[in-house]
C-alpha cells in the first residue's frame, strides 16, 4: 500500500554521523520503510525526486508565541521585565483575524526554514477566547504544520506578580497600573474547558494544551485548576519557569521555595509538563524535573537577547530532563529559525567554563531539536526518519554553499545551515514547501495584510504605548533593586568579568 517513494536522497543519520543514499517509502502519512536506493516500489506509487538532497527529520520548535509575529522589530534594549510591561502595547486590541494573521506569518516562516511542528503559547488580551484559539489553530492547519496550541494566561498582572514591585513605583504610576487587573481564573478555566470540548482539529496535526504563563502570574488555585483540567482532557502544560533572576528571587520570596519546588508541590510537574527557559534552576530543581519525566524548552536566542542568562543545559540533561529547543516569540528572538537556535545552543554550552567534553555536540542539539521537541509536544511518532514515524522530512540542497564541501553532514546541518539551504519540506507525506514555495496557501498578500494590521493597531494601542514608555525607566530601577538580593545560583556572564 505504498503511496509515495522518495528516491535519490541521502539520509542523514544523527547517531552514525553519516549521509548514506536511501529511498523512503511512505504509506499515507507514515514512513513504511527505509529501503536501499533504487529498490522495488509499487508501479502506481508516486515518486519524489530527491537527487542532490540531504534528508533530515522535520525540526520541532518547542517554544514560540504566534501572537508576537505582528510585533516583530518593536524592541531593542529590553529585558524580560520591560517586555512584559509592553504586553498591552505589543498585543492589545487584536481581532480574531489579527490573531490568525500573526500566527500564519510565523508558521510560514517556520516551514520555509524546516520546522514541521511547534509548541505555540498564544496570548490574548484581556483573556483567552474560544474564537481566538480557533484562529490560531486554523493558521497552523492551513499551512499544514503540526502544533500544540496553548493559551498563555495568568490571573495576576506583571505589576502584581512580584512582591515589592507595585510598592516601588511612584504614586502616580502606581495608581495607573493598580487598576490593571486580569480576568478571574474561573472565567479562564471555563473558556479553556469549552475550547477543549469543542476542539475540531485532528490532534495528530494540531492539538490543544494549557499554558498558565509564569508561576508568579498565577494564583495557586488557578494553577491547580489547570493541572486538573489538563489531566481530565489528557493535554500538556507549558509554563515559563525561572526565566529571569527576578522570577527566581521573587519565587523564593513568595513561596519560601524555588519555582520548580512550588510547582512540584502543587502536582504540576510530570511527563506532560514543559518548563520554558529554565535558566535559574538549581540542582534540586533539575533533579525534580528529571525524576518526574518533564521537559525543558531551551531558547538560547531570546535568553541572550533579553539578558536573562545562560541555561545549564548539560546539567539538566545529566539529571534526566528532556531538553528541547525553541526560538521563543519573534518580538524577543527576531525570527523563527530553529537552525539558528541549534547553533546558539551549542555555543552557549561553550562559554560557561566547562571543558570541551561537556559542551553540547552537534548530534546533541540536532536530537534536542527533533526527538526532544517531539517529546515535549507530546507527538510520539515524529522527530525521526524511520519506519513507523510520520513522514515529516526536510530536503536540504547539498549543492548549497552550506554543504560545499560536504565533510560531516551533522556538523554542517547544525553549524553551517541557516535556513537558506532548505529546498523542500514534507509533513505527513505532503510537500508543504516545494523548491522554496509554500504549496498550501497563497502567501503573496501576507506583507500587505500585515502592514495594514500593524498600522491600525499602532493607532489603537497608542495610549498603551505612552503608559509603557512612562513606566520603563522606573521599572528598570525598581526591578534592579529587587534583583540585587543574593540568589544561590548564578546564570549571568558577570562572573567572567564581563559586567
Amino acid at each position: 500500500m505504498v503511496d509515495l517513494v522518495i528516491r535519490g536522497g541521502r539520509l542523514v543519520d544523527v547517531r552514525a554521523r553519516t549521509a548514506e543514499p536511501a529511498d523512503v517509502l511512505i504509506e499515507g502519512d507514515t514512513i513504511a520503510e527505509i529501503a536501499r536506493p533504487g529498490g522495488a516500489a509499487p508501479a502506481d506509487a508516486r515518486s519524489v525526486d530527491a537527487r542532490g538532497k540531504l534528508l533530515i527529520p522535520g525540526l520541532v520548535n518547542a517554544h514560540t508565541h504566534g501572537h508576537s509575529n505582528l510585533a516583530k522589530g518593536m524592541m531593542d534594549r529590553y529585558d524580560l521585565q520591560l517586555l512584559l510591561n509592553a504586553a498591552a502595547w505589543f498585543s492589545g486590541n487584536r481581532t480574531a483575524e489579527d490573531k490568525y494573521l500573526s500566527t500564519l506569518i510565523g508558521a510560514v516562516e517556520m516551514v520555509k526554514k524546516g520546522v514541521t511542528a511547534a509548541y505555540d503559547l498564544s496570548f490574548e488580551l484581556p483573556s483567552p477566547s474560544v474564537e481566538g484559539l480557533e484562529a490560531v489553530a486554523r493558521a497552523y492547519a492551513d499551512v499544514g504544520m503540526r502544533a500544540a496550541v496553548a493559551p498563555m494566561m495568568g490571573d495576576r498582572t506583571f505589576y502584581h506578580a512580584h512582591p515589592g514591585l507595585l510598592e516601588g513605583l511612584p504614586a502616580d504610576l502606581r495608581a495607573r497600573v493598580e487598576g490593571v487587573t486580569a480576568a478571574p481564573y474561573t472565567t479562564m478555566l471555563e473558556t479553556c474547558r469549552k475550547a477543549l470540548q469543542s476542539w475540531k482539529h485532528d490532534r495528530e496535526q494540531v492539538r490543544p494544551a494549557l499554558a498558565p504563563t509564569i508561576p508568579l502570574h498565577c494564583t495557586d488555585p488557578f494553577m491547580v485548576g489547570c493541572r486538573d483540567l489538563a489531566r481530565e482532557f489528557g493535554v500538556g502544560i507549558h509554563m515559563h519557569v525561572a526565566e529571569s533572576r527576578l522570577q527566581a528571587i521573587s519565587g523564593v520570596r513568595r513561596y519560601g521555595k524555588t519555582l520548580v519546588g512550588h510547582l512540584d508541590a502543587l502536582g504540576l510537574v510530570g511527563p506532560q509538563f514543559t518548563a520554558a527557559h529554565a535558566i535559574w534552576l538549581d540542582r534540586d530543581d533539575m533533579a525534580r524535573l528529571g525524576e518526574r519525566g518533564a521537559s525543558a524548552a531551551h531558547n538560547p536566542g531570546s535568553n541572550m537577547r533579553l539578558g536573562s542568562g545562560l541555561a545549564a543545559v548539560r546539567a539538566m540533561r545529566a539529571h534526566g530532563v528532556n531538553v528541547a529547543i525553541g526560538t521563543d516569540g519573534t518580538s524577543c528572538s527576531d525570527n523563527q529559525n530553529v537552525f539558528e537556535a541549534m547553533r546558539l545552543a551549542s555555543f552557549v554550552s561553550r562559554v560557561q567554563g566547562t571543558p570541551p567534553e561537556r559542551w553540547l555536540s552537534a548530534p546533541d542539539v540536532l536530537t534536542m531539536a527533533t526527538e526532544g521537541g517531539a517529546r515535549a509536544l507530546g507527538f510520539e511518532k515524529i522527530g525521526r526518519v524511520a519506519a513507523g514515524y510520520r513522514a515529516d522530512l526536510v530536503f536540504l540542497d547539498a549543492a548549497h554553499p552550506n554543504y560545499i564541501p560536504l565533510n560531516d553532514a551533522v556538523n554542517q546541518v547544525v553549524y553551517a545551515e541557516d535556513g537558506t539551504g532548505v529546498h523542500s519540506v514534507m509533513i505527513g507525506g505532503r510537500l508543504v514547501v516545494d523548491a522554496g514555495r509554500v504549496t498550501t496557501l497563497d502567501v503573496s498578500t501576507l506583507a500587505a495584510r500585515a502592514q495594514a494590521a500593524v498600522e491600525r493597531l499602532r493607532t489603537a494601542n497608542e495610549p498603551a504605548r505612552r503608559l509603557v514608555e512612562a513606566l520603563e525607566p522606573v521599572l528598570g530601577a525598581v526591578c534592579g533593586t529587587l534583583m540585587s538580593q543574593p540568589y544561590h545560583v548564578e546564570r549571568h556572564a558577570t562572573q567572567a568579568g564581563l559586567a
